[in-house]
């Protein structure tokens, strides 16, 4: 039933993946949240729950523009369910405005393949990557897709291959000049992200460990999925699933040489694993197939936000 529900892209399927963010960040506050009232939390509140809107919506762009999806509402669905398997994204405010600054990278990086106004893509691509790197330092390591993207694309013009480091230059400058000027401390902060810890014995409780065993085994399922139905899917979007599931690892590089490991880094993953999802159920004829998955993708989301609150 619930496949079926989001088989096509419906403003009714919107609504509900809206009511749903809605109801389960309001839910984390309400009963997991110690924090005391305040204006600016409630602000940080209010910017976290943007980006997270913000996020959902470009996913949806992302494989809507590109063509790596059929006119369904699934990706929006899985970024929302897997989300749902670490709750404490809701209350990240650095590491959720990273992911959406990787995301708008990611949006340049896709629709290189047109190559339309390459440069611009390149340099915004990496212009967001940066960005993202002064909220979380390790998501700098998306960098490299911008340079395989490159590679797939636009190899060809040497200039192409400066961009990046011209952002780079852009982005240290500028962000250098208004920590000095407003927040120093904000320089601290980032040097302090620099750090690295490849250990795995972060979690403080059974719930976390669970929910991080079982997105890591949905995540092998779809991936292993995905590989052994690539060569069947269309020539032309060849590059464009490489560099989602080139994008999967990456996230996971990250939150595996992230120091102060939390299973809210999986967030880096979440977008391009809920393609990777959606494009499985799109391939999958079996109408029992897609339910029996969707079904227990939610039953396996609802049960961890909950044990974890």
């Amino acid at each position: 039933m619930i496949a079926s529900l989001f088989r096509k892209s419906t403003p009714l399927n919107y609504t509900i993946i809206i009511v749903l963010v809605l109801l389960f960040f309001s839910l984390y506050h309400f009963l997991k949240s110690d924090q005391q009232f305040d204006i600016q939390i409630l602000l940080e509140q209010i910017v976290v729950g943007g980006a997270i809107f913000g996020s959902l919506f470009l996913v949806n762009f992302i494989v809507k523009k590109n063509g790596v999806s059929k006119d369904t509402s699934y990706s929006i669905l899985f970024f929302f369910l897997f989300a749902l398997f670490f709750p404490g994204i809701f209350d990240n405010l650095n590491i959720v405005l990273s992911n959406f600054f990787i995301l708008l990278a990611m949006r340049r990086m896709m629709s290189l393949h047109s190559l339309k106004s390459h440069k611009e893509k390149v340099f915004d691509a990496s212009l967001w990557v940066f960005v993202a790197a002064l909220f979380h330092f390790w998501s700098i390591l998306f960098i490299a897709l911008v340079f395989i993207s490159i590679l797939f694309h636009v190899a060809r013009d040497y200039k192409n291959w400066l961009l990046p480091f011209i952002a780079l230059f852009a982005v240290t400058m500028t962000f250098v000049f208004f920590s000095l000027l407003i927040d120093p401390g904000r320089i601290d902060h980032v040097m302090a992200g620099m750090n690295t810890d490849v250990s795995l014995d972060y979690f403080s409780d059974t719930s976390q460990n669970i929910a991080f065993s079982i997105y890591a085994t949905v995540a092998l399922f779809f991936l292993v999925s995905f590989a052994s139905t690539f060569s069947a899917r269309p020539l032309m979007l060849h590059s464009s699933y490489k560099k989602i599931v080139l994008s999967f690892f990456i996230g996971a590089l990250v939150f595996v040489t992230s120091a102060n490991k939390s299973n809210e880094l999986l967030l880096f993953t979440i977008a391009p694993m809920a393609m990777i999802s959606a494009a499985h159920l799109e391939i999958t004829k079996s109408r029992f197939q897609k339910e029996f998955i969707v079904s227990l993708v939610t039953i396996s989301a609802f049960y961890n936000f909950f044990a974890q609150l």
